[in-house]
């Protein structure tokens, strides 16, 4: 016991060491890398698809993706500005990936800014490229030390949620000269994983004014009635609509439904001031039912977030697996996915459509303008039921009756106005 008491202390000062050792040699004033990365609006564009291109995937098929130079370079910039002003280079050079890093650091006395460089490569017979480098500074680290250090790291950072995300389906990194072939597989539970990181906003600032909007609400809400969705939409989407021009009409479209999905899904809401809903909690409702509502603007957040084939398939997904030892297969609930994935389409499809659609919803009279009747659809069918009436998603009749779902929601009023104007 005392040995290995002795061994692990040994190990626990080792760490703190190599720590220490990262910070005076990695720390430093003087970027390595100038931080002048500057994104155009199509450049985010690109690099949100890049990073949400795995999500498009059916569950459990393989499929793969090629990254250039630039696809690299773009992501990886994209996604460490979102923490801290950083830059980022990446090189491909004998089939092998070079990083040079620099980020900015909180106020410390060490430095400004970390400086890290290092090389991942695929050893022989290895299907995944591992760290064959690492400096800090001008201090070189052991391959593996280095990798269990930034391994440790990425647990204890908000990048961890998108580490998990990007690495868990993903079967093998090919290295060439000029890019990367990635080869993943999803399933189910990733997808719903990816729905639950990609529909979390980071800018707390942005999202509390209307975070305070749904408390307002909320407080003056008489509690001897149900909660309408409605009530919750029309007055954020008015909001909207004033502090909207064409230019930021798609952003604040997107943070409404994500503060909305936030409240009815009962998200962690981001620390912003205390608000009326820590005390209060009411549950939305969809035609007297709690599990519309969810389902409504949930696929609506992950429509605004990545893109309407995840939501697709995540809804699918779900009333599969329900049928398996759930609550059974509903077509109801299809049918309030259906409806927020094409809600969150036209609220970000262009600043033109997300401009109608606030406009629109400013004026609707309650949810029967954005959410038709599915009561009258099948539900609560067991596996056994349903492969006996429907057999797959992929039957005539399964395709039959979401066209049919389809048709109701494109009749519906706020759709049909979206359109027409």
């Amino acid at each position: 016991m005392k040995t290995l008491l002795r061994i692990f202390l040994l190990l626990l000062c080792a760490l703190i060491l190599l720590g220490i050792m990262l910070l005076v040699f990695g720390v430093s004033d003087t970027p390595e890398l100038e931080l002048d990365w500057a994104l155009t609006r199509e450049d985010i564009v690109r690099a949100k698809k890049i990073l949400h291109e795995g999500a498009k995937t059916k569950p459990d098929e393989i499929s793969t993706i090629e990254l250039s130079h630039a696809d690299l370079n773009l992501a990886a910039n994209y996604l460490l500005n979102r923490y801290s002003k950083s830059a980022v280079q990446i090189a491909l050079k004998e089939n092998k990936l070079k990083f040079v890093v620099t980020t900015t650091l909180p106020e410390n006395r060490l430095g400004k800014y970390l400086n890290v460089t290092f090389r991942l490569g695929n050893e022989e017979g290895s299907q995944l490229p591992s760290i064959t480098k690492f400096k800090a500074g001008k201090l070189l680290l052991p391959a593996k030390v280095a990798g269990f250090i930034i391994n440790t790291v990425i647990e204890h950072s908000p990048l961890n949620n998108y580490f998990i995300l990007a690495t868990r389906p993903i079967q093998s990194v090919k290295i060439e000269p000029e890019k990367i072939i990635i080869s993943y597989v999803s399933n189910v539970e990733t997808l719903i994983t990816a729905r639950n990181v990609l529909t979390r906003t980071d800018d707390t600032a942005a999202l509390s004014v209307y975070q305070q909007k749904i408390a307002d609400i909320i407080a003056h809400h008489d509690p001897a009635w149900r909660l309408s969705l409605a009530e919750l939409l029309k007055p954020l989407f008015e909001m909207a609509y004033r502090r909207s021009s064409r230019d930021n009409a798609i952003e604040e479209n997107r943070l409404v439904i994500m503060s909305v999905n936030n409240y009815v899904n009962k998200k962690d809401l981001s620390p912003t001031k205390p608000t009326a809903t820590k005390s209060k909690q009411y549950e939305a409702f969809l035609y007297k039912r709690i599990d519309l509502a969810q389902h409504f603007i949930g696929s609506a957040a992950l429509t605004a977030s990545v893109d309407n084939q995840v939501a697709k398939v995540v809804g699918e997904e779900k009333e599969l697996s329900d049928a398996q030892g759930g609550s059974g297969f509903s077509f109801i609930d299809l049918a309030a996915d259906k409806a927020g994935t094409r809600f969150g389409e036209i609220a970000t499809a262009s600043p033109e459509s997300a401009r109608k659609l606030q406009l629109a919803m400013a004026q609707i009279k309650d949810y029967t303008d954005f959410m038709p009747d599915p009561r009258d659809l099948p539900e609560k069918m067991n596996e056994a039921d349903f492969k006996r009436r429907y057999g797959s998603i992929n039957s005539e009749a399964y395709q039959e009756l979401s066209k049919k779902i389809d048709a109701r929601i494109a009749a519906t009023p706020i759709y049909k106005a979206v359109e027409t104007r």
